[in-house]
């Protein structure tokens, strides 16, 4: 059993240090905008986080507050994503959905083609989609694609985490992508772990008073890094156990 991974939100460079020092594996780097879900940061600010982290940073690639994109806004993306790796930038983040509110394959796998060997995860969208299990299965043939970001649900994970633990439970190529944010509690983590989970998003918690006007906090993190590290052990077979 792998450790799990534990990815945080950072809005600027500010909020690197806190994430480190907590015990971050990686860092999610949105712009300002839309709540939660947040846009494109501009590449003077991923330059800026990228030269403070020693952990990789995936940047978010959206220009509106929609779940769809134009021809004209995907070779916008294409360039930003070409400007943010060049920044320092490890890997991507970005979900489509088209008219039908499937995920939008067609749209995805551009560019992910467009970044030959970057890693991506897909950011949120697939909880607003018509029929998540549908999109599980199409998401599940997209390349490079290394993690699945959902609540399970638009209104997040209080609304979702069953339906999320579910799915999980019901399939390891599922819970080997998947990363829950958007509501994540300390109770759902011993759960999703035994599902077979090993990746975790922090947006909110990583800040004092659950608020993104606060920098990220090296105590909030390690709490959830302490979690996540307690609950893999306790839910690792016994190397005396008997077969």
């Amino acid at each position: 059993m792998s450790d799990p991974l534990l990815e945080v939100t950072v809005l600027h460079a500010r909020d690197v240090t806190g994430a480190q020092e907590g015990g971050a594996d990686r860092l999610h780097l949105v712009g300002d905008g839309v709540g939660s879900t947040g846009l494109s940061p501009e590449p003077a600010v991923v330059s800026a986080v990228c030269r403070e982290a020693g952990i990789p940073v995936f940047v978010l690639l959206r220009l509106s507050d929609s779940w769809a994109t134009t021809g004209g806004e995907l070779t916008r993306l294409v360039g930003l994503a070409e400007d943010y790796l060049s920044c320092g930038a490890a890997g991507v983040s970005f979900g489509f959905l088209d008219t039908d509110l499937e995920v939008d394959t067609e749209v995805c796998t551009h560019l992910a083609e467009a970044l030959p060997g970057v890693p991506w995860t897909f950011h949120r969208a697939v909880d607003s989609s018509l029929d998540p299990r549908r999109s599980w299965r199409r998401l599940l043939d997209l390349p490079r694609l290394v993690a699945v970001r959902s609540a399970g649900s638009p209104q997040g994970m209080a609304s979702g985490y069953d339906e999320l633990l579910a799915a999980a439970e019901a399939d390891p190529a599922v819970a080997a992508l998947l990363m829950p944010g958007g509501g994540l509690l300390a109770e759902h983590v011993p759960w999703l772990l035994r599902a077979g989970v090993r990746q975790f998003h922090l947006g909110r918690q990583a800040r004092p008073g659950a608020s993104y006007k606060s920098y990220v906090q090296a105590d909030h993190v390690r709490s959830w890094r302490l979690l996540l590290d307690d609950a893999a052990e306790r839910a690792r077979p016994s190397a005396g156990t008997a077969g």
